[in-house]
């Protein structure tokens, strides 16, 4: 690597003995643990971000899954799984969440023969989701799908390559929720 002039002085900014320091005016101040609330708010913020949701979503998705006679915190997490952009995306169809948001809202996709342009439509039990009729539709999602070939299809979801169909066989399970999170610390966050 060239070094400045300056680099041969005590004021290089590669050989500073600060460097392990955190960045900001008082340098000499290091971060301390998470209170419990900063626990809480980042478990919160880890499924908001993973699912690419904002405030408002989340908030009408955790009051949706109170309501509901199971586990809140397992609830809310089998509602997030059931998003149709998280469906696309864990089927390949897709490389990230948010491709397939904006393929959902393009109208490449249908489910049960009826275009849906909304990502967050909650899919259910013998949803059948298919690629649209249009050539180029098909083209685009077969190269994601032959980029990944070997990729795990979730036991919940059944895919036809040859046909790009897929179709939901079962609601997802605590277990087939990837993201390592902890239900709890959200449930007693957004209950406060």
């Amino acid at each position: 690597m060239l070094k400045g002039t300056r680099c041969e002085t005590a004021k290089c900014p590669m050989e500073r003995q600060d460097r392990s320091l955190p960045p900001g005016q008082s340098k000499s101040v290091r971060r301390g643990q998470a209170s419990e609330y900063g626990k809480r708010l980042r478990e919160t913020q880890k499924v908001k971000r993973y699912y690419g949701l904002f405030d408002r979503q989340f908030r009408r998705y955790f009051e949706r899954a109170q309501h509901s006679p199971e586990n809140t915190g397992q609830a809310l997490l089998m509602l997030l799984e059931r998003r149709l952009d998280n469906v696309i995306c864990k089927l390949g169809f897709a490389p990230s969440r948010k491709s397939a948001r904006e393929l959902i809202t393009h109208k490449h996709f249908t489910v049960n023969g009826k275009y849906v342009t909304k990502p967050g439509y909650l899919v259910s039990v013998l949803d059948k989701i298919s690629v649209r009729e249009k050539e180029s539709s098909r083209k685009m999602v077969r190269t994601w799908l032959e980029a990944d070939p070997n990729r795990p299809v979730q036991p919940w979801l059944k895919l036809d390559v040859p046909n790009l169909i897929a179709g939901v066989v079962s609601l997802p399970t605590r277990d087939d929720v990837q993201i390592p999170v902890e239900e709890q610390l959200i449930v007693e966050f957004c209950s406060r």
